[in-house]
């Protein structure tokens, strides 16, 4: 054996650094934070200025005031990583100064998320039979209505609306806005709300 192959062997023996360790086993998940904050300007813009200044996304983000009387308001904030970045944003969040709480609501047992959404879908004939068949299967609601279009109300999980809006597509599709994640959790307590 000559001495590369020696020293080869040696290096794959030896413990690599920290540093070095690839986590290949990380699963990246998806998480809902529910942040309690003090409602004072500038609030929103430190929350989301730690997101942007370490790279992490937010895919979804509804902010607002709660309690007048304490004068606190909630984000709820949807992002994904894996489980020790989720871990380390929970972290840094609850660093900052007008940050009263942090909520792992994706990981709580009694934890309730919810979307709502409009759905705009244009069509005649059988295709504006279907996308009603299909809007009272997801018992969606119709809010505008014309001869040519629906806008449909539809509430639900994220996964729901993405159902609903996918199976709109071939039927017409025209527009979508989505109001972004909401979340309480179960009981006759305060969670991370009032």
């Amino acid at each position: 054996m000559t001495d590369a192959e020696i020293e080869a062997m040696q290096d794959a023996m030896e413990p690599a650094s920290a540093y070095d360790l690839h986590h290949d086993t990380d699963v990246i998940e998806k998480r809902t934070l529910a942040v309690i904050v003090d409602n004072e300007p500038g609030v929103l813009a430190r929350v989301v200025g730690l997101f942007s200044a370490r790279g992490y996304n937010i895919e979804s983000l509804t902010v607002a005031e709660v309690d007048r009387g304490s004068h606190t308001s909630r984000i709820t904030i949807v992002s994904s990583g894996t489980n020790h970045t989720l871990e380390q944003i929970e972290a840094q969040l609850l660093r900052l100064v007008p940050v009263a709480r942090v909520i792992d609501i994706t990981n709580s047992n009694s934890g309730i998320e919810r979307e709502l959404a409009l759905v705009k879908v244009a069509g005649k004939g059988e295709k504006r039979v279907e996308a009603l068949r299909i809007a009272e299967i997801f018992r969606s609601n119709v809010i505008d209505t014309t001869n040519e279009s629906f806008v449909f109300e539809v509430t639900g999980t994220s996964s729901k609306i993405d159902q609903f809006v996918e199976l709109m597509e071939p039927l017409g599709l025209v527009e979508v806005s989505r109001t972004g994640v909401l979340s309480l959790q179960r009981g006759p307590y305060a969670g991370a709300g009032r």
